[in-house]
């Protein structure tokens, strides 16, 4: 099942790379999708998968609200931090986290630290304390 979902997510990935639904262009994404290395590489549970589209749908309201709360309210100040990647994290997985991450227009990360850690630079309305 985990197999068919990091495939999926090659996939989307090229589609929306491409645009392109012709016939020939899904033959090709199902044959790099499947060239690419890596599908079997770590154990994942289907309730991390759950997890990070849940927080994908989240995301997208809160995008929303901060895109219009920057519009009304300006933020001016900048913080980097580093946030921990969440154990047992395919590539796959950890792709998705970077998105949803960067997908808010407050946030976006920078770096992937192979230790564990997202490098994440934030806007903020007021200075942190």
């Amino acid at each position: 099942m985990i197999a068919y979902l990091n495939l999926s997510l090659r996939l989307v990935i090229w589609f929306l790379l491409t645009a392109n639904f012709s016939l020939t262009n899904i033959m090709i994404g199902v044959g790099i999708a499947f060239l690419l290395p890596g599908l079997k590489k770590k154990p994942t549970v289907l309730t991390d998968w759950f997890g990070i589209f849940y927080e994908i749908l989240i995301a997208i309201p809160r995008a929303y609200a901060e895109a219009l709360e920057m519009i009304f309210r300006p933020h001016n100040y900048e913080e980097i931090t580093r946030e921990e990647v969440k154990p047992r994290r395919t590539p796959g997985l950890i792709f998705l986290d970077i998105f949803v991450i960067t997908f808010t227009p407050k946030t976006i990360v920078f770096k992937y630290h192979e230790d564990g850690w997202y490098g994440v630079h934030w806007l903020r309305r007021r200075r942190p304390r």
